[in-house]
């Protein structure tokens, strides 16, 4: 029996937050992404970014005191900061093709070993049938990590050798944080930047079925 325990949702949002460096400007993808609003250090400025025409975004809203006007790409109620602004979504979409965007944290149903996405399907019950503006993000943002659980509800590595989803973009990511460790895609392969306390580097690689090197600093 395994006698390591994977990050909840909130636990795998605070380490995304952790890495998020002051100043940044921070897209947020749909799902499980929006959930790093919620957990950044306080006193580190960090500018979140919607698709869909918004800039400033705070934490989500009290229970209650939502507003259904504003809304992120998700269609998620949220808060607006002081300072904030919202605007054409063209304008949006201009920040990040014009590599305005530091960071976007995306979710994913395949990452490659050398930073291949895949966020996309027409197949795939639930999926989002389009690609929407993750291509933009992937290809626009100064850097893309993927936030995502390692294993499919069937157990497979969501981190392959090659993806067979729909691709989104081409060894566009740069970090993996998953559930059960964070890992760096690089043109040699994996790295482990650090996993989950009584995961060992070789059932991690079994997990994943690729070769993983370590970060001396990994836990």
């Amino acid at each position: 029996m395994a006698d390591y325990q994977r990050r909840t949702k909130d636990q795998l949002a605070a380490r995304v937050a952790q890495d998020i460096f002051d100043g940044a400007v921070v897209n947020l993808g749909i799902g499980q992404p929006t959930l790093v609003a919620n957990h950044l250090p306080a006193g580190r400025e960090v500018v979140l970014h919607s698709e869909n025409g918004i800039l400033g975004m705070g934490p989500a809203p009290a229970a209650g005191a939502e507003d259904y006007d504003l809304i992120n790409a998700g269609k998620q109620p949220v808060t607006l900061l002081p300072g904030g602004a919202y605007f054409h979504h063209a304008d949006s979409f201009a920040m990040m093709r014009g590599g305005h965007i530091d960071i976007c944290v995306l979710g994913a149903f395949q990452v490659s070993a050398t930073g291949d996405l895949a966020n996309w399907s027409t197949g795939e019950p639930g999926a989002i049938p389009a690609v929407g503006g993750a291509m933009d993000l992937a290809t626009g943002a100064k850097q893309t990590w993927v936030m995502m659980d390692l294993l499919t509800k069937q157990g497979a590595s969501k981190v392959v050798a090659q993806c067979s989803y729909p691709l989104t973009g081409l060894a566009c990511v740069k970090r993996i944080y998953s559930d059960l460790a964070t890992l760096a895609c690089t043109p040699q392969g994996l790295r482990c930047i650090d996993r989950v306390p009584g995961l060992s580097l070789q059932e991690l690689e079994r997990l994943v079925g690729l070769p993983i090197a370590e970060d001396a600093a990994a836990d």
